[in-house]
């Protein structure tokens, strides 16, 4: 190769290495931006629950409301910016925040590893636990017992997750796609058994005492965290900021009160 070729090749290899470096460089500005555009903006898009009471309902006035709710307000609030809230399901809310429909999820959303391969993590902002409910005629205090059972559970879940692990081969797991349908299926009748959190479980108890349903065993205890898209490093740490000011003056423990009629409780981080 002549000298000229070389240095050619030289050059376009160089040239190369900096557009390549140049387009990692957007990327990685991008993917750092909203944090900047929330505060340039002063807008910030949240999804939130419209049909899990009583973390996100719509109230008589067709407005949503609910502990998930107070939070997004206050998060944006914080920030001094105007939440929008969009309704989510349990099924899109992780693909809200990857397609960047969303810069934040306050949903009932749990940690586990498979998720925080796809989205990050806030720490902790509220109490959560799930578990198997049925009515007292039906014996089930562990897992083994739900073989020859039917039980209504909402699709994608951390409910769906916990119970898929435990579930024996001969359990019948029937599978909702929002978390009204799971309910109603089991007051239907449709299903013998649910597995749902307990703050559900409870209105369902109330409003249904001819069902004689009662907590039969604990699934997971699982805190609810905020979920944001993967590298928004700068606004993951602004609301962390957030929360733990929330939660050392008090307001996390107000809103836990207000909506669960139970304290936060030690929340990890």
């Amino acid at each position: 190769m002549n000298i000229c070729r070389r240095g050619l090749l030289k050059r376009g290899l160089l040239l190369g290495m900096g557009a390549i470096a140049g387009q990692l460089a957007v990327g990685t500005s991008w993917a750092q931006a909203a944090l900047e555009n929330i505060l340039k903006t002063k807008k910030i898009r949240i999804g939130v629950p419209t049909d899990f009471a009583p973390y996100g309902f719509v109230g008589p006035d067709l407005k949503p409301r609910g502990l998930d709710v107070d939070m997004a307000n206050y998060i944006a609030a914080k920030l001094g910016a105007q939440a929008e809230l969009l309704p989510v399901t349990t099924a899109n809310r992780i693909p809200y925040l990857q397609t960047k429909k969303a810069d934040l999820v306050i949903s009932t959303l749990g940690k586990n590893p498979e998720r925080e391969k796809v989205v990050d993590f806030s720490i902790a902002y509220s109490p959560f636990f799930i578990g198997v409910f049925g009515p007292k005629s039906i014996a089930i205090k562990a897992p083994a017992d739900l073989a020859g059972k039917s039980i209504a559970v909402t699709r994608g879940s951390v409910d769906d997750t916990e119970l898929t692990k435990i579930a024996p081969a001969a359990a019948e797991v029937r599978r909702f796609e929002d978390n009204n349908a799971t309910i109603s299926a089991f007051l239907a009748g449709q299903t013998q058994l649910l597995a749902t959190s307990a703050q559900v479980a409870s209105t369902v108890m109330s409003r249904n005492p001819q069902l004689g349903t009662e907590y039969k065993f604990l699934l997971k205890d699982s805190p609810n965290f905020i979920g944001l898209a993967k590298g928004e490093d700068a606004l993951r740490a602004r609301i962390n900021e957030i929360l733990a000011d929330a939660k050392k003056g008090g307001e996390l423990e107000k809103l836990s009160q207000k909506w669960l009629g139970r304290s936060t409780g030690d929340l990890p981080e």
